[in-house]
């Protein structure tokens, strides 16, 4: 029997159409991938900046914290007379202490008498007649305010200048 010519070339253009469309398949199935790829590069990035956003309002939390504690100190130190106790003196160490431990988180605490109010860095409480500060000058300070970095952790509690 005599090979049909036909069949042949039948054969070869469905060879030649299969192999177009394997390609094409692989082509799709390579975009799947790299587009796969891609999202799980999103999402691992996306978890990464939510922790280190979690991590730092838990840090922010506990600072905050630690700047009541400190105001405690100080206040208590206040009280404390001129005369040094060994009581006074313990109570000096510990302040000292807590403050090294939020200067070493890069805790700083900024004063703000005689500068002019910025309601970034104050809240305001109230407002004192004076004649020897311009008007909107901070002209006390009841509770000082903190910078974390360069951000405003905690705005200082003045009273201004009318």
């Amino acid at each position: 029997m005599e090979p049909n010519d036909n069949t042949n070339v039948t054969t070869a253009s469905d060879e030649a159409s299969e192999i177009e469309r394997l390609r094409e398949q692989v082509r799709r199935e390579h975009d799947m991938y790299l587009r796969a790829l891609a999202d799980f590069d999103n999402y691992r990035r996306r978890v990464e900046r939510d922790r280190e956003t979690a991590t730092h309002s838990g840090k922010r939390a506990l600072i905050l914290s630690l700047l009541e504690v400190l105001d405690s100190f100080e206040a208590a130190l206040q009280h404390a007379g001129a005369e040094p106790s060994s009581m006074v003196t313990g109570v000096q160490a510990i302040y000292r202490k807590l403050l090294g431990v939020l200067e070493a988180q890069g805790v700083t605490q900024f004063r703000s008498v005689g500068t002019p109010f910025d309601p970034e860095h104050h809240e305001a409480i109230g407002s004192v007649p004076s004649g020897e500060h311009a008007p909107g000058t901070v002209v006390e300070e009841f509770q000082p305010g903190y910078r974390w970095g360069d951000q405003i952790l905690r705005p200082a509690r003045v009273r201004v200048a009318q």
